[in-house]
């Protein structure tokens, strides 16, 4: 009997304090919660003026508190719109930087362009201004085919030159034989008779290969950039998961419920909740990486002394001409022979006298400059973006975690203000199997990143090709035809996140400190079963005696 009399105090003096901790003492004011949660824009109507028990709350701890179920869930999505927005904002930025390089590369080539068919019209001497203007349209018939090309049209380079060359022919046989009347049948015999006559000798082929190795490498690097900035678009706006909303909400918000608003979350306590909630988007590292080194490849190997190339094409054009004029018997035989007789083409001195060659450094002297530190700005931007989605939790962390010296013993761990024990994941969705933080599903990874990552992957093979030589067409290959979408999280939009709600995988779940009491009550009720264990142990001495 003694012993039950032991036992029974035991349990009153151990259940005493638990009870008159709190029950005892004043309740705190809720009145930096109040001006906080008003702020925000939130109604005061419901918002306790004091603490209350919080065994009604979902997502934060359920000790006393400062918040209602309406203020949690209003916070929870407060949290999601909030963390939505950061990444919107670095997308943001990255799009910038890939769109500002595709636009000074865009912006360079038109120059030159213009430049090299500023350089066509020089290389004809005054007295062959005439042929120049006759066939104007047919040069610039080249150079938009070529722009346009570059800008991603959809169009076949060996079709544009073989066409260049075949109008070019007709037009030159039609001016030296204006006295005769040349019908569209001869014309056309003429323009067939190319590849037998060779009029223009080996500089179709010369033009040929400098203009496929220039514009293709050109095509697919601009195109590189601009499928790499829509995929970051794409990604940028896929909604947070029902589970990352609950543990932003738990590392963001609840410290304020707690009454505790300066607590700032612990850094790898932060590290786990983000590389959960971005688990998806680190899988697209292995890809992008290699994305960007291609691109880089591309720029490096292909870009540097395009513009000597573009700038060398009225060279070409011209040596084709004077090869033409100064074989004119022989052609004009063959094409009699072929086509029919027409009489003998006219070789007037003042039509046919060749200009001295306008060279690259007579017209623009510091395009070598130029390309090179295009070249150079963009493959140190390139390199810099090489991690991005892998780096992307530490990002974000970094503005938001505790840090300094002793800061991991006062953090907040998502439950108080103590040190973080489990240890920190590793990037992608595989590595979130035991996450702490956040509830993920290996198993069903977000459709819309996956089609991203195949996007990375057809663009990389694509510049491969055109770093190899072969011509490339960059079609839009995307599953979501729209590619649109707020990407904003609404109350709803955050609880009903299609593709990326997470579920349970069964897995272990570790949890680093022993769970608090899930049902606690009020400072009255608490005193309850310490008084009735103390009646009990007084009604057994009562007997004993």
């Amino acid at each position: 009997m003694e012993s039950l009399i032991i036992a029974a105090l035991a349990l009153c003096s151990l259940t005493a304090p638990a009870c008159g901790d709190k029950g005892t003492s004043k309740a705190r004011s809720c009145s930096d919660i109040r001006q906080f949660y008003g702020g925000k824009g939130y109604s005061l109507d419901n918002v306790p003026q004091s603490e209350i028990s919080g065994e009604h709350l979902r997502i934060c701890p359920q000790g006393y508190t400062c918040c209602t179920v309406e203020m949690e869930g209003n916070l929870a999505s407060l949290s999601c719109k909030e963390m939505e927005g950061l990444l919107k904002d670095a997308g943001r930025a990255l799009q910038t930087s890939l769109l500002g390089q595709h636009k000074a590369f865009d912006g360079f080539f038109l120059d030159l362009l213009n430049c090299s068919m500023a350089r066509l019209q020089r290389s004809f001497t005054s007295t062959r201004s005439l042929l120049h203007l006759m066939n104007s349209q047919v040069f610039s018939d080249l150079y938009n085919d070529l722009s346009g090309y570059c800008r991603g049209a959809s169009i076949n380079l060996e079709e544009v030159l073989n066409e260049f060359w075949a109008k070019l022919l007709e037009k030159l046989v039609y001016q030296k034989n204006k006295q005769i009347s040349l019908g569209e049948d001869y014309l056309e015999c003429v323009s067939k008779q190319i590849e037998t006559i060779r009029p223009f000798g080996e500089s179709p082929h010369k033009m040929s290969v400098v203009v496929t190795r220039t514009f293709l490498a050109a095509r697919s690097f601009l195109q590189g950039l601009m499928k790499s900035a829509e995929v970051v678009r794409k990604v940028s706006q896929v909604p947070l998961s029902q589970a990352c909303m609950r543990a932003m909400m738990r590392m963001t918000y609840c410290p304020h419920c707690r009454g505790i608003p300066s607590a700032r979350p612990c850094a790898n306590y932060c590290s786990n909740v983000m590389k959960g909630c971005l688990a998806n988007q680190a899988d697209l590292n292995t890809e992008w990486k290699h994305l960007v080194d291609t691109m880089v490849n591309v720029a490096e190997n292909r870009l540097i002394g395009m513009d000597q190339m573009i700038l060398s094409l009225p060279d070409h054009i011209s040596e084709a001409i004077s090869t033409m004029m100064e074989k004119i018997d022989i052609i004009n035989a063959k094409l009699s022979l072929a086509c029919g007789e027409v009489g003998p083409i006219s070789t007037e001195g003042e039509e046919v006298s060749t200009a001295g060659r306008v060279t690259v450094e007579d017209t623009l002297g510091d395009t070598s400059k130029n390309m090179i530190k295009l070249v150079s700005d963009v493959t140190t931007r390139l390199r810099a973006m090489q991690s991005h989605w892998v780096s992307l939790p530490n990002v974000l962390c970094s503005d938001r975690a505790a840090y300094g010296a002793g800061a991991e013993d006062k953090c907040w761990n998502g439950i108080n203000r103590a040190r973080y024990l489990p240890e920190v994941m590793g990037d992608g969705l595989a590595n979130q199997i035991n996450n702490p933080e956040v509830e993920i599903d290996i198993t069903k990874p977000d459709m819309t990143i996956r089609q991203q990552i195949m996007q990375l992957k057809i663009t990389s093979n694509r510049l491969k090709n055109a770093l190899n030589g072969f011509d490339v067409d960059f079609q839009d290959t995307s599953d979501d035809p729209s590619g649109s979408g707020s990407g904003s999280c609404t109350d709803q939009s955050c609880s009903q996140s299609p593709g990326l709600i997470a579920t349970s995988t069964g897995g272990p779940v570790f949890y680093p400190y022993p769970p608090e009491n899930k049902k606690v009550t009020g400072s009255a009720q608490q005193s309850v079963p310490s008084i009735i264990i103390f009646l009990l142990s007084l009604f057994i001495l009562l007997l004993w005696r």
